[in-house]
C-alpha cells in the first residue's frame, strides 16, 4: 500500500473522495467524531490522509449499524493506540447481539404483517383486516 502523503484537501473534496454528504461531515465535526481539521493560512479547512481514513472508518462503521457512541468508543481506542483485539471484540459482539435482536423483531413484524395482509380481501368493502388488526392494538 502506498503510504505517501497526499496534498491536504478541502471539505468539499473530502465529501467527493469519500462519498459522504457535506452536512454529515459538518455534523461529525460538531459532535466530535471528526476532529476540527487544521486550517490553511487563508482559513480553509485542510483534511489530510489521516482524516480521510478516519471518515471512511466512521462511514463503514455506520454502514454496519454501529451507533455514534459505539464509534466514538472504537475511535477512542484507536486514538489512544491502546486498543486490543479483545476490547474491539467486546464492542463488536455487543453490537452483533443488538443486530440479532433487531432482526428477530423485524421477522416478528414481517410475520404479523404477512398474516394480516393475507386476511385482507382487497375489495371495495369498507371492512379491512389490516385496519381491524391495527385498531385492536
Amino acid at each position: 500500500m502506498d503510504n505517501r502523503s497526499v496534498k491536504p484537501i478541502s471539505r468539499g473534496q473530502l465529501a467527493q473522495v469519500t462519498g459522504c454528504n457535506l452536512e454529515t461531515i459538518r455534523y461529525y465535526e460538531t459532535v466530535g467524531i471528526m476532529p476540527d481539521p487544521p486550517r490553511t493560512a487563508k482559513g480553509y479547512r485542510s483534511y489530510d490522509d489521516a482524516l480521510v481514513r478516519r471518515l471512511k472508518f466512521v462511514m463503514r462503521s455506520r454502514d454496519l449499524g454501529f451507533s455514534l457512541e459505539e464509534i466514538r468508543g472504537l475511535l477512542g481506542l484507536v486514538d489512544d493506540r491502546t486498543q486490543t483485539c479483545a476490547q474491539v471484540q467486546t464492542v463488536a459482539e455487543a453490537h452483533l447481539e443488538d443486530v440479532k435482536a433487531k432482526i428477530a423483531d423485524l421477522e416478528r413484524i414481517e410475520r404479523v404483517l404477512s398474516e394480516t395482509v393475507a386476511r385482507c380481501t382487497g375489495d371495495a368493502a369498507p371492512e379491512c383486516a389490516v385496519i381491524d388488526a391495527l385498531l385492536k392494538a
